[in-house]
């Protein structure tokens, strides 16, 4: 999907009923016959990200088709991409491709702002003495006390992006801050206040190690972003290294005229 997410759907929670007519003498599987009208609506974007769809038990008994029928036209959208399935909170329209302006932002607060409910999962925090690259990064000298995270940005369940992160030890984030809140949010809180930043982005596909990350085919395409934030004392705050699924995400870039 490419449509740029929109603010939360108000109606996301009431479960959508499709219009579906079925033509029983079509050579053309019923669970197919089901499946297409859904793609349709939400490839145009007629349902928005997040929005409920009916349940298999009600679709079937509506449609009356066997629930192993309906139970394949939702699992055929969901192995595709376009609905995902979780324990409580039902099939749901998968979020839409994100599109991010680039600038000195955090991730988690983007995607807030767009009606997304991000999740973050920490892989790793790891108090270290800094090596010459990781000095070198962060403008400070080897054997510093510095702090290297691991974390996962997740959408609707679907692992987004896989971000690893450099900070001076003095100022970094715990990591049960880091659990509950963005990077930048919790360098906020810590009254260390990001003012510029140099940032480069770049494009590879996912190698067996990205793929396990974000859960997708090795060889993927992937979006890739490198930046060093410093503070009004051009110290460096933070260095990130960060690898996105390029599906469901994008860079946008605002251009003016001389």
């Amino acid at each position: 999907m490419s449509t740029a997410a929109s603010a939360p759907d108000p109606r996301a929670d009431e479960p959508f009923i499709a219009d579906i007519e079925l033509d029983r003498d079509s050579s053309e599987p019923l669970y197919q016959q089901i499946a297409k009208p859904l793609e349709d609506l939400i490839l145009s974007g007629t349902l928005a990200s997040g929005r409920l769809i009916e349940d298999e038990v009600s679709m079937a008994q509506r449609l009356h088709v066997s629930r192993p029928t309906a139970r394949r036209a939702l699992q055929d959208l969901v192995a595709r991409g376009l609905l995902t399935r979780r324990r409580g909170a039902g099939t749901r329209v998968t979020p839409s491709h994100v599109r991010r302006t680039l600038s000195l932002t955090s991730l988690n607060d983007d995607l807030l702002k767009a009606g997304f409910k991000p999740r973050t999962e920490v892989v790793s925090y790891e108090v270290r003495l800094a090596d010459e690259e990781e000095a070198d990064l962060l403008h400070c000298e080897t054997g510093d006390e510095i702090v290297r995270i691991e974390r996962v940005r997740m959408i609707e369940d679907r692992p987004l992006a896989f971000m690893t992160n450099l900070l001076p030890a003095q100022g970094a984030p715990t990591l049960t801050q880091l659990s509950r809140s963005g990077l930048y949010a919790c360098l906020e809180e810590r009254g260390i206040h990001p003012v510029s930043a140099t940032q480069s982005v770049g494009a590879r596909t996912a190698d067996a190690q990205d793929a396990e990350h974000l859960r997708i085919p090795a060889a993927s395409a992937l979006l890739t972003m490198q930046r060093t934030a410093y503070d009004a004392n051009e110290h460096v705050i933070e260095y990130g290294s960060h690898i996105y699924n390029a599906a469901l995400y994008s860079f946008q870039f605002n251009l003016t005229g001389d």
